[in-house]
């Protein structure tokens, strides 16, 4: 194979069996691996508690910060290790997450919470600004908003604004903690809408914790579904929606019909998923 067809077959992102242990004696993760490709979306599918934000930490570095360690395992990014760099290393080499619960600087504008994305960069006023009105282009809502406290928008505003301020650091992959959490359906797919059009249109890489089953495989390419800190299931996005446990413990749709997957013992699912 050549080095460029090497380089291309390279995935983006690759997190190769890690541990992780909070307080030296938690186990939250446990032999998790899982890849992103240049320009893809993937999705990390499960249950509250299930890992999917500890793995986007332990990605983003940001897990000593709660004293929590990956003990085995290791991450690359382009094919060099980066779970030992600090969060700002790693933000400046692309990697960027935008927090579950959105957390915007509630006291700041819309605009300002922005203009807090391009903090790193070192490329001039100009540019800067081009970018804020690229954001402005893929949410117009916000351009209609920029000077209004951040604080006193509503949930969606705010998500809008956590994910613009995010590509305000001209990254290369974003990590999206629960994009969907406590917001209406309709403005769920619109921020999903927005996010398909930015890869497709960017090529930002995207790595989606969710637990809305139904519509991060709408979006994404390839899903991994997490299951008491373990990867029980993955494959490509729309095979995953047609499999029939996911449809009946995740998509709740069952052979009589929609049910739960609450109401399924776990060790009958891991049974069947890991035989």
């Amino acid at each position: 194979m050549s080095a460029t067809a090497s380089a291309a077959a390279q995935p983006l992102l690759a997190v190769n069996n890690i541990e992780v242990i909070y307080n030296h004696v938690i186990l939250v993760l446990k032999g998790v691996s899982l890849q992103v490709p240049q320009g893809g979306i993937v999705t990390l599918l499960g249950a509250n508690g299930a890992g999917k934000t500890t793995t986007l930490k332990a990605i983003s570095n940001l897990l000593r910060a709660e004293r929590g360690d990956i003990t085995k395992g290791h991450i690359d990014y382009r094919g060099e290790r980066v779970d030992q760099l600090s969060p700002s290393a790693l933000v400046k080499k692309g990697v960027i997450q935008v927090m579950e619960g959105r957390h915007c600087f509630a006291h700041l504008t819309i605009e300002e919470n922005l203009l807090t994305g391009a903090y790193t960069r070192s490329d001039g006023g100009k540019a800067v600004d081009q970018d804020l009105e690229k954001v402005y282009t893929y949410f117009p809502r916000l351009k209609v908003r920029r000077k209004s406290i951040a604080g006193y928008t509503s949930g969606g505003e705010q998500q809008m604004t956590a994910i613009g301020r995010a590509l305000m650091s001209r990254p290369d992959m974003i990590l999206l903690d629960e994009p969907s959490m406590g917001l209406a359906p309709q403005l769920v797919e619109e921020i999903f809408e927005i996010v398909h059009k930015l890869n497709q249109e960017t090529k930002v890489s995207f790595l989606i914790a969710e637990q809305n089953t139904n519509m991060a495989l709408r979006y994404a390419d390839y899903g991994y579904i997490l299951e008491n800190g373990r990867i029980v299931m993955d494959g490509e996005a729309a095979k995953l929606r047609e499999n029939s446990d996911v449809k009946e413990f995740y998509l709740g749709l069952g052979v009589a019909g929609r049910r739960s997957f609450r109401d399924v013992k776990h060790y009958r699912r891991r049974k069947r998923w890991l035989a």
